[in-house]
Order: structure tokens, then sequence, then C-alpha cells
């Protein structure tokens, strides 16, 4: 049986909307017919456990199923590997939300990325963790403590495994007009994917939808089954979609048809 697809998202910062993405990216995966798992390892915090549990009692209140993940918090002290083994067993997917701190566990967990993914929003407060870029023409001076942390994460499995780690960017809470500020951090990431070997894409924009989707346990994927659809939750729809197309995550049916063909 294959290994399953571990997709780890990972920033030291908080606030970032990690744990909201994480949890629509295992949803929209869940969609796609994937089998999913979703592991927190924040136990105090539970931000991804309680967006889940929230989904189950919605469709047990709605009486209505709905693509879901099979998720569970690590415990503290806990052993990472024994539930990293759990979870593995059927899945395709496995998605990992880590502390918005320096964490031990997110450092261990970093190493079993096949993608990872570090959320940022859209301004140089959010890229200092990656990189810092001078104060007078925003140009990136030296890759930050935690971009080297990753880079000598990926190094190591690469050695260890022979697999390399995809390492994606995702732009968060992007403004929907131009602005300086918009195309100098743009550039600036644009200069450091290129020195530090990450991806870039669009991930969620500033919408009020998705506090209010949180007690719910809803997704943006959600509302067209529910009925709730406006004009304004199909543009965001449309950025969850590319955002998931983005991530590039591979379809295991895809992979068996070629392993059948080989």
């Amino acid at each position: 049986m294959a290994n399953p697809h571990f997709i780890v998202f990972a920033n030291e910062k908080g606030g970032t909307g990690k744990s909201t993405t994480a949890v629509h990216t295992a949803v929209a995966l869940a969609a796609t017919g994937r089998r999913v798992a979703a592991l927190d390892l924040d136990s105090r915090q539970r931000t991804m456990t309680r967006y889940l549990e929230n989904r189950d009692a919605t469709m047990r209140r709605l009486d209505k199923r709905l693509p879901q993940a099979r998720f569970e918090v690590l415990a503290e002290g806990a052993p990472l590997a024994e539930a990293i083994e759990r979870l593995s067993e059927g899945a395709d997917v496995v998605v990992i939300d880590t502390p918005g701190r320096d964490d031990a566990l997110a450092r261990e967990a970093i190493l079993m990325a096949d993608t990872l993914v570090t959320p940022m929003n859209d301004s140089f407060v959010d890229l200092d963790l990656i990189g810092q870029v001078h104060p007078e023409n925003f140009k990136v001076t030296k890759p930050s403590f935690y971009a080297e942390l990753i880079w000598n994460s990926r190094t190591h499995r690469a050695k260890v495994t022979g697999k390399s780690v995809d390492w994606v960017v995702l732009r968060n809470r992007l403004q929907h007009i131009d602005s300086h500020n918009l195309r100098r951090v743009g550039a600036a990431l644009g200069e450091l994917s290129k020195r530090v070997g990450f991806r870039v894409i669009p991930g969620l924009g500033e919408r009020v939808i998705y506090r209010e989707l949180f007690p719910k346990g809803l997704t943006l994927l959600d509302l067209a089954l529910l009925g709730e659809v406006g004009i304004p939750h199909i543009a965001a729809r449309q950025e969850l979609r590319e955002m998931i197309s983005g991530l590039a995550i591979p379809d295991p049916s895809e992979d068996q048809k070629l392993a059948a063909a080989g």
C-alpha cells in the first residue's frame, strides 16, 4: 500500500489563517474522494480539532453527510510517530496543523512533509519570518532563521529518504486592490523564492465569512450543499479552488493508474 501524502501547515507566527486554511484543504481534498486524515499538534489551542468537531456536530444536527477528515489532536507528551501510524492507515492524505510558535513537534512534523505550507499575511511583518528586507529599497538582505531551518530540514529529508519537499508559501488575506505594499511584498517573495526554494501561491482572502463558518464547522464548499450561496461566496469559493489547485497534491487514483501501467 502506498504511503499517504503528508501536508504540513507550519508558521511560527500566529494569526496567519493557518488552521482555517488547513481545515479547508482537508475538507476540499475529502470532497474529491481522497481519504483524508488530520492531526492537530496544538493541544492547547486545538483550533483545527474544534473546527472539525463543530463539523461533526452540524452533520448530526442537520442529519446530512458532508465531506470530512478523520481527525485527532495529539495529547501533550504523546509520541508523534504513533499518531502518524494510526492516521496513515487507509489514508491518501494526512494534513498536519502545527502550533503558531517555535515548537519541537512542529520541527519533527516538518521532516515528514511532502508538501510544506507556510501561510502568511500579505505584509512585511509576516515576510520577516522567512526573509529580511532593506528598510529603504525593500530588497531582500538575507533569509531568516526560519527559512534556514526549513532549508536544513528539507536537505536532511532528501538525504534520508531521497524525496524532495515542495515548500509552498501561501499569501493569505491578499488585498483585492493594487497597492505599493502588495507589489513590494510580492517582489520580495519572488526574490526570496529563488534564493531559498519555495513556490508562492495565493491563499484565502480577508472575508468575514470564515469567522462565521467556524462555529458550524463548515467550509466554503459546503454552502452550495446547504443552499447558502451568494455572489461574494462564489468568489471566495473560486479562491479556495485555485488554492487547492496551486498546492498540486497528487491524485492517488492517477498514481494507481501509473502503477498498473508500469
